[in-house]
């Protein structure tokens, strides 16, 4: 079930109330160095989610960031655009990788 966000949330009052989406897995395998690994884990996490929910552009957007960061620029580019178009709609910050730390 999707936790509808308040529109217009900042980014440290949407990290808190989001960052429970991010698997702890994924969270230690970017720790780790393995950003390949992370993006997988939060593909999975995404597609438990709503197509186009707040949790599910946050976890594309997280997912796309690491893919750009392992050089994969084609798939993350687009999966920032599809997520920040959700994002945006909702007025919400868009989230970065220090999410994962």
């Amino acid at each position: 079930m999707p936790l509808l966000p308040d529109a217009g949330l900042p980014g440290d009052a949407l990290r808190n109330r989001f960052s429970i989406l991010v698997p702890s897995a994924a969270r230690a395998a970017y720790q780790g160095g393995d950003e390949r690994r992370a993006a997988t884990l939060l593909h999975r996490a995404r597609l438990l989610q709503v197509p186009g929910s707040a949790e599910w552009a946050i976890l594309e957007r997280l997912e796309g960031l690491l893919w750009i960061a392992v050089q994969r620029e084609v798939e993350g580019t687009f999966a920032l655009d599809r997520a920040d178009r959700v994002l945006d709609a909702l007025k919400l910050e868009y989230p970065g990788l220090e999410w994962l730390e």
